[in-house]
């Protein structure tokens, strides 16, 4: 749900005392892209929109006063304080296949997904 432009989490979905995991292979990724060497850390957002009501937005940014880092291997992963009660327990990964490469957030608290798993629902 959408309330004001600002996407809310239904109660009772998510101990929101979790923060998200983070996988060797997600830092490692970061760290052959040279994120740290450029200042920038991986930005795993939440955001209104997408087939199924949200959508995930991955980006490099720089760190924000507020955000929650999580580190690893000299890399760092932000979430955003909106985003992180959307993204409690979550696991980010990076995953290679034959048709491609990308960032995957295996999401306990999506009720439903889009086909592509960038959207989903709570």
């Amino acid at each position: 749900m959408v309330k004001n432009g600002v996407p809310t989490v239904p109660k009772g979905k998510a101990d929101m005392n979790l923060p998200p995991k983070v996988t060797h292979r997600a830092f490692e990724r970061l760290s052959e892209i040279g994120a740290a060497a450029q200042g920038k850390a991986l930005r795993v957002a939440v955001e209104g929109g997408g087939c199924s009501g949200f959508q995930y937005a991955i980006d490099l940014d720089e760190p924000r006063p507020d955000d929650l880092v999580l580190e690893g291997a000299g890399e760092r992963v932000l979430v955003d304080p909106v985003s992180l009660p959307f993204l409690a327990g979550a696991t980010i990964t990076f995953s290679e296949e034959l048709i491609g490469a990308r960032f995957i957030i295996d999401n306990p608290n999506a009720t439903a997904s889009c086909g592509c798993g960038t959207s989903f629902s709570v």
